[in-house]
């Protein structure tokens, strides 16, 4: 309803207050009993009609602005925005799972008001509290106090308290509500990293701190632009894991997961902060009102890039179950769906490489996995990442041919030239804080790699200056690279090597 048809409403209905009373029998009969009597019924008959008015008023504002509070979203990279819920049903939650969630933090705290309540579990304000007003009904709960803003304090009766602990000692889970796994599919389908094409530009902006060689770079292109998986192999100490690292910077910045997902009524926590770095959402300006109508059950986050190495083990695949707590956690590759799972020093990990490549031979192909869940239930999730195979041994030893044809791209990261190897000097002098002397670095080149045959690293150069930058910080002199300096941290540096 727009802003000039409700103004057109409100003057045609006090134009007629006038003639609908004159033209109302009943108060006409009643003026012929007496004139206080008929006073009193036509200001009777004034007061509601005004209430009905103001009641037309607030339908007809609350029209102009609910669409508008719904149509506000906040702009996303990949164009997925979780909306809020307006009912149990949408949410795709049962009452009793709410309730179960609510009673157990009320257990935990002691007492909190209705909108801590709301916060809590993550669901709006509207939701929450016609159900404790049931749940006070049903003895479950009851007023402390009052709170601010025509709400309540709540604590638990002695019922509600044993029906929690009966609750918790199932399951302690009282975070956020679950999102329902068919809405996390959806939301992997919709920021897949199949939908990013990432382009040279895109590439050079993610690669920016590092030096790398233009031919190389060619060669990441389309293997991040397939979205599946690559194997970086090579001598240690060429930036594999550094490579590996920034690939997710080429994909948008950002996206949405759940805090946590619900399957028949078992929990899985999702959101890791160990391994996902949130990233709110700015708010536009401050006020007791959220705008944006965004699920806060859902978190935004940067695109995440996780990283296991030797102690990666089958466990870490699987959905693990804390026993005391009744709480599941997701495995690894449901973590890093939408962004990058980097397997570092692959081939050293305590399981054989045989049992890891069985494990992610169907999903590598088919992009799905499948989970047993702690209640026997198996379950089908999205496998959609950048899996990245960094390993200092040639992949054709570890794998064997079917496996590596599920790895299209292999590429490896080959020793710097002397002039790359010259340029890394100059490049990392000032950022460890030491002065750069091409003299030097030509004394280091000449004396300790040609003169012995040894081969040049990436990370030399960085490791060679700290150490002559400790050894200075220790002697109280300018951090300078000079020969002796240069001397000294090579008989550290290569001391065993």
């Amino acid at each position: 309803m727009s802003e000039s048809t409700v103004e057109e409403l409100l003057a045609r209905l006090k134009n007629a207050k006038p003639a609908a009373r004159a033209a109302n029998e009943p108060i006409g009969a009643v003026t012929s009993v007496g004139p206080q009597r008929a006073s009193e019924c036509a200001a009777k008959a004034e007061q509601s009609l005004d209430e009905a008015l103001k009641h037309v008023h607030e339908l007809a504002a609350h029209a102009v602005r609910a669409p508008l509070a719904r149509e506000v979203k906040p702009p996303e990279e990949t164009g997925f925005t979780p909306i809020e819920p307006r009912t149990l049903i949408e949410a795709k939650l049962g009452e009793s799972e709410v309730e179960a969630l609510v009673l157990k933090y009320l257990l935990s705290r002691g007492d909190a008001s209705g909108r801590m309540v709301a916060e809590q579990v993550k669901l709006p304000m509207a939701m929450i509290e016609p159900m404790l007003a049931t749940m006070k009904r049903d003895q479950l709960v009851g007023h402390r106090g009052a709170a601010a803003m025509n709400d309540y304090v709540y604590q638990l009766t002695d019922i509600g308290r044993e029906r929690a602990r009966r609750m918790a000692h199932h399951c302690t889970y009282f975070g956020s509500a679950p999102v329902s796994l068919c809405d996390y599919v959806a939301s992997v389908s919709a920021q897949s990293l199949e939908q990013q094409h990432p382009t040279e530009d895109d590439l050079k902006r993610a690669f920016a701190d590092l030096l790398i060689d233009p031919k190389m770079l060619r060669r990441l292109g389309p293997a991040i632009n397939s979205g599946r998986g690559l194997f970086l192999f090579g001598s240690a100490g060429n930036g594999k894991t550094s490579i590996a690292e920034r690939i997710t910077r080429c994909f948008g910045e950002f996206i949405w997961i759940p805090r946590a997902i619900g399957i028949d009524g078992e929990i899985i926590r999702l959101f890791d902060p160990s391994n996902h770095q949130e990233a709110p959402l700015q708010q536009a300006g401050a006020g007791l009102l959220d705008e944006g109508h965004v699920d806060k059950r859902w978190v935004r986050i940067r695109r995440p890039t996780i990283i296991v190495g030797g102690e990666l083990t089958m466990d870490s695949l699987e959905v693990t179950l804390n026993t005391s707590t009744g709480i599941s956690e997701a495995p690894m590759q449901l973590k890093s769906n939408c962004g990058t799972l980097v397997i570092d020093d692959f081939g050293r990990q305590r399981m054989t490489t045989d049992e890891l490549l069985n494990r992610w031979i169907v999903p590598l192909e088919k992009r799905h996995d499948y989970l047993n869940l702690a209640n026997g239930k198996k379950i089908q999730v999205p496998f959609d990442q950048l899996i990245v195979f960094s390993t200092n041994l040639e992949p054709k030893d570890l794998v064997d041919e079917a496996f590596l044809r599920r790895i299209p791209y292999k590429i490896e990261a080959s020793n710097p030239s002397e002039e790359a190897f010259r340029e890394l000097f100059r490049l990392m002098a000032p950022k460890v804080g030491c002065e750069y002397d091409e003299d030097s670095v030509q004394y280091l080149i000449e004396k300790y790699y040609h003169g012995v045959g040894r081969p040049m690293r990436c990370c030399q150069p960085r490791d060679l200056l700290l150490q002559i930058r400790n050894h200075c910080l220790y002697q109280n002199v300018p951090s300078k690279m000079s020969r002796d300096n240069i001397d000294f941290a090579v008989e550290n540096y290569f001391a065993v090597l």
